[in-house]
């Protein structure tokens, strides 16, 4: 079932549940109203009955003529199977008048009920007919119970013409509701038909094109639309970087190859050559395998960081304890550089991490600083200390040559490498592998340079509770 019969079909249920209730309701309450509004006419009636009989009797009494049966007769006329009883003090039966045939005797506990109460009701009303008994009170005749009883055949009436109309009102209503659900329900999903078909035509080749959103639509679709779009944007500069990074990793993993390549080539050719030739060749691909080998591990080591954090495995990690590992490497690394450690006077809170990728991020940073540094007079200084209650910051100066603004806006560019250390060896690898992995881990790497001036690298963590910590 599609989502605009769905809607349409939920929609016409709903409404018409709501129109059963309602008419259901009005003919409950209209039932009601005519019952309460048919007995009191007949207690009215009762009344009426109860006077003429008293004034009937009055009039015996006098000599005049009764001609009150005549008036009675006349009145019962007035109502379908109307009939109207008197009983006397005693509980006798002393008139009756009525279209109905005899009927027979009350019951005298509900004739004494009357008369205890002043008027009752002898049985709900069934089938229309409803009887009631009344205590009229005479002072020559005494206590009276008056009783009316008659068929309700108006109210039989207005109640089957107001079933007739709330049934046709409601099947009316339920087939315009049924073509208006329909009409709104597609008029709804327009926008959604459009999206779709727009959807339709964004292709991995083609990642340019965008939803269209209407001007000033706010409301589910257009926020819909708005988080596709900006999906589309993280796809399309994930595709764009995916591509500059393959583009770039085979034009690095080239160079050594080539040379590998090379070298071998030379190596085999048919004319004998002196040992220390074929020595050089060995150290030159040596060398070219050395540096393939750093090449792709730093790849591999940029794909393991760029991945889903929830596969990495995680733990408290202490920096101060990771950052003292990583100067004893460094030192190994360049024995000739000097690179002094300040740490604060209390241990470093921990961090969560991957003890293996913080490392990497550690000895990138200070593998840079030594390697820039070459030849410099002073030290460089690398500073662990906590910032604020919740986290914790490295701040690495070198005395390097220094970064350009341009230079220093593409540094965390895989395969980057500013034109003032493109005679250093390197992939240009290191800082965006630092990124990475300072992402990975909700940090942040943040580098100030000027030409001439070395270049302070700051990395920041946020720190584990307390509790955490112990």
């Amino acid at each position: 079932m599609s989502i605009r019969l769905r809607l349409a079909a939920q929609f016409g249920a709903i409404l018409v549940i709501m129109l059963v209730l309602f008419a259901l309701a009005v003919y409950f309450v209209t039932q009601q109203a005519r019952r309460e509004e048919f007995t009191q006419s007949l207690f009215r009636r009762a009344l009426v009955v109860g006077h003429a009989y008293a004034d009937g009797q009055a009039r015996n009494s006098t000599g005049q003529p009764a001609s009150y049966r005549q008036y009675l007769r006349q009145l019962y006329r007035t109502l379908p199977a109307e009939e109207g009883r008197v009983y006397d003090a005693s509980g006798r039966l002393v008139f009756r008048e009525g279209q109905r045939p005899p009927a027979t005797l009350l019951p005298s506990t509900w004739l004494a009920e009357v008369r205890r109460q002043g008027r009752a009701i002898l049985e709900p009303e069934a089938h229309f007919h409803e009887t009631v008994g009344l205590l009229y009170q005479d002072a020559r005749l005494g206590p009276l119970v008056v009783v009316a009883s008659s068929v309700d055949e108006e109210g039989r009436r207005q109640l089957i013409v107001l079933r007739q109309v709330l049934l046709f009102g409601l099947l009316t209503a339920a087939a315009l509701m049924s073509v208006g659900g329909w009409l709104l329900a597609g008029q709804a999903l327009h926008p959604l038909r459009r999206m779709v078909g727009e959807v339709d035509g964004i292709t991995a080749t083609d990642l340019s094109r965008r939803l269209t959103q209407a001007e000033g639509r706010a409301d589910e679709l257009g926020r819909l639309a708005q988080r596709f779009n900006r999906l589309l944007d993280r796809l399309e500069s994930a595709f764009a970087g995916q591509r500059t990074f393959v583009r770039d990793a085979s034009h690095e993993l080239r160079t050594p190859l080539a040379a590998l390549i090379g070298e071998l080539e030379v190596a085999l050719l048919p004319a004998e050559r002196p040992a220390p030739d074929y020595r050089r060749t060995l150290q030159s691909t040596l060398d070219a395998a050395r540096q393939l080998s750093s090449l792709t591990n730093g790849l591999l080591q940029i794909a393991r960081a760029s991945g889903d954090p929830s596969q990495v495995p995680m733990r408290p990690v202490r920096l101060d304890e990771l950052l003292l590992q990583a100067h004893e490497q460094i030192l190994r690394r360049y024995p000739t550089c000097r690179v002094d450690l300040e740490l604060g006077e209390e241990a470093a809170p921990a961090v969560h991490g991957n003890e293996a990728l913080l490392l990497a991020a550690l000895l990138n940073v200070l593998d840079n600083a030594c390697k820039y540094s070459a030849g410099a007079t002073e030290p460089v200084l690398a500073t662990l200390l906590p910032h604020g209650p919740h986290r914790l910051r490295l701040l690495v100066q070198d005395h390097g040559p220094g970064l350009s603004a341009a230079d220093l806006a593409q540094v965390f560019v895989p395969f980057f490498r500013a034109a003032a250390v493109r005679a250093l060896p390197g992939h240009g690898i290191g800082l965006p592998l630092t990124a990475q992995i300072m992402n990975l881990h909700g940090g942040l790497v943040h580098m100030a340079s000027e030409p001439g001036q070395g270049t302070l690298v700051r990395l920041e963590w946020p720190v584990l509770p307390l509790a955490s910590n112990r």
